[in-house]
């Protein structure tokens, strides 16, 4: 259902994507990892025909994806980084819009939303969600439509694990029913249970042998690089106190100081979400090992308090505050 063959992508002078083959069946839930800079976002554009190849052949439910766009907007369901959701619209709303866009039934909105487990959420406020049902939500935006194949990038971003289990259900159930799914994503976290097989990207190359995956459960070395003079080093996630962002730029606080790292805070919650990162404000990712306790100033106002030595106060946002309670049950 999906078929790449001598696929080169050029961006510049350099070669992005370099596939001389690589094959996605019906019945299979296939993914493709790689650390940012890989090439899974350009071959994500080559797949949905945002840009075409500079060599080869890319093929779609046999179709071409930058000559036959709304062909294979038919067949294919996408889901990107960001969820594409409307926070002022309630989850139905959000489903019954995107219903209209596509000429699908609106009763189709209420089909999906209890496929997806939202259907107790579904006159709630998008903003006051929790970010795993938003991003459920947001997969089941890409359902309306019962596409036959299912494009996901980095589809367990900011899901709880309720949110992952109820995911990965569904994209084997497609499989089972003789959809096909390529997952994208940056590490191998919670593939083990959905897929039938994983490849690394590197520099646009996929390596010839498939990723063996770790059994679920099964703790993984990860570390966050940060680059100092003359070195790298590796932080452990568990040593983070923080991050937050600063001109565009992202700083980890540790017991030992503050680090400037490459990554964006967008970058970050995306790679640290799985080992107990919180978004407590638009400006702070926080590591709720290290929370001590949740102070109220006013009705709208709160903080986090640390259990460093100074005992730091972080910020946190209203709809933050109402999605880490219902995160924690407190």
């Amino acid at each position: 259902m999906i078929e790449l063959r001598g696929l080169q992508k050029v961006i510049g002078q350099v070669t992005a994507i370099d596939i001389p083959d690589y094959r996605v069946e019906a019945g299979e839930v296939a993914a493709i990892i790689g650390p940012a800079g890989s090439g899974k976002s350009v071959l994500l554009d080559l797949l949905v025909g945002r840009i075409g190849p500079t060599a080869g052949s890319i093929r779609v439910a046999g179709l071409e994806p930058q000559a036959d766009t709304e062909a294979v907007a038919a067949q294919v369901g996408v889901l990107f980084r960001d969820d594409g959701l409307y926070a002022n619209l309630s989850p139905l709303d959000n489903l019954r819009f995107h219903c209209r866009l596509r000429g699908v039934p609106l009763p189709r909105a209420e089909d999906v939303l209890h496929q997806v487990g939202l259907a107790d959420q579904a006159k709630t406020k998008l903003g006051r969600l929790p970010s795993g049902l938003a991003r459920r939500l947001a997969f089941g935006r890409i359902l309306l439509h019962v596409p036959r194949i299912l494009l996901l990038m980095e589809p367990f971003a900011r899901c709880d694990g309720p949110s992952i289990t109820v995911m990965t259900g569904l994209v084997r159930a497609h499989a089972e029913a003789g959809g096909a799914a390529l997952i994208l994503a940056d590490d191998a976290a919670n593939l083990a249970g959905v897929c039938d097989s994983v490849r690394l990207l590197q520099h646009g190359c996929l390596t010839d042998a498939e990723t063996v995956l770790p059994e679920q459960g099964t703790a993984q070395a990860f570390k966050i690089p940060v680059r100092l003079e003359g070195s790298v080093a590796l932080l452990n996630p568990a040593e983070i106190l923080y991050a937050e962002a600063q001109e565009g730029r992202a700083f980890l606080r540790t017991a030992d100081g503050r680090l400037a790292t490459q990554f964006t805070l967008n970058d970050l919650e995306q790679r640290l979400v799985r080992s107990g990162f919180f978004r407590a404000h638009r400006g702070y990712l926080v590591n709720l090992q290290h929370v001590k306790e949740v102070i109220p100033f006013t009705h709208n106002s709160f903080s986090l308090r640390l259990d460093d030595v100074d005992g730091t106060l972080i910020p946190l946002s209203k709809s933050a505050a109402a999605e880490l309670r219902e995160l924690l049950g407190y």
